[in-house]
């Protein structure tokens, strides 16, 4: 982080750009930025967000999402057109702490933030409504099966990605890691997906499987590539069985 550009992290403590790289996701100044971007939000909030500057980045943008929903539900839309990425992952953390929300209206609101054109608001898009989708579990797989016929990648991906078993920066699903068959619904449309950025999602889903149910992994593998035999399936494949030992 010391070697971000001055210039850059005052632009982006402003809200004026988008990070370029995680590291600058994580040195960006929450409450700073809140004050910057929305000055509404008053002194306590700032002062909140100053607080928990020592915490992980996860648990502050929930903390901001928190916040911001205390000013109203629909704040969420108010900030999709930041120019600040971290603005724009706020509004997804806004979207996860509504208590007003249905599973199919939150997976709405949370779809253009799942097609974000910037990586790190695309990664808050799940994260921010994963424990919803967990609550509700095979619902939540049959309403992102039908997102894997996507025109965009993107939401293509976060199908896969909301629902790995293990996850980056998030609590493991116990009934997926048990059950990853459940999912089929959303792994099976995906097995040959011409994107790369889909394909890495679904063989790390079926590697964080493999932790748990290597035989079932490398038998759902077998098939795909007797079923499927092209290069994505393939692809898919390697990087799932990559963790189980030969």
């Amino acid at each position: 982080m010391a070697d971000i550009d001055p210039g850059q992290l005052e632009r982006l403590n402003a809200g004026l750009v988008e990070a370029a790289t995680l590291t600058e996701c994580l040195a960006v100044d929450f409450a700073a930025l809140m004050q910057q971007a929305l000055p509404d939000m008053g002194s306590a909030a700032v002062h909140s967000m100053a607080a928990a500057a020592g915490s992980g980045i996860s648990k502050r943008m929930a903390l901001a999402g928190q916040l911001i929903l205390e000013r109203g539900p629909d704040m969420a839309g108010a900030l999709q057109a930041h120019g600040s990425d971290t603005v724009r992952g706020w509004a997804c953390f806004v979207i996860g702490a509504r208590t007003d929300l249905g599973l199919e209206e939150r997976l709405d609101l949370i779809r253009p933030l799942a097609d974000d054109s910037h990586f790190g608001v695309r990664e808050w898009a799940w994260m921010a409504v994963r424990p919803h989708l967990v609550a509700e579990l095979e619902p939540a797989i049959a309403q992102l099966a039908g997102w894997t016929d996507d025109a965009s990648e993107r939401v293509r991906r976060f199908a896969s990605e909301a629902l790995r078993p293990r996850g980056v920066w998030c609590a493991h699903i116990a009934a997926l890691k048990q059950q990853p068959d459940l999912a089929l619904p959303i792994l099976e449309p995906l097995r040959a997906d011409p994107a790369t950025y889909v394909q890495l999602s679904v063989g790390n889903w079926l590697n964080d499987a493999s932790k748990d149910q290597p035989d079932w992994v490398q038998a759902l593998c077998a098939r795909w590539l007797a079923q499927s035999p092209v290069d994505a399936t393939a692809r898919i494949s390697k990087r799932a069985l990559r963790s189980i030992k030969s």
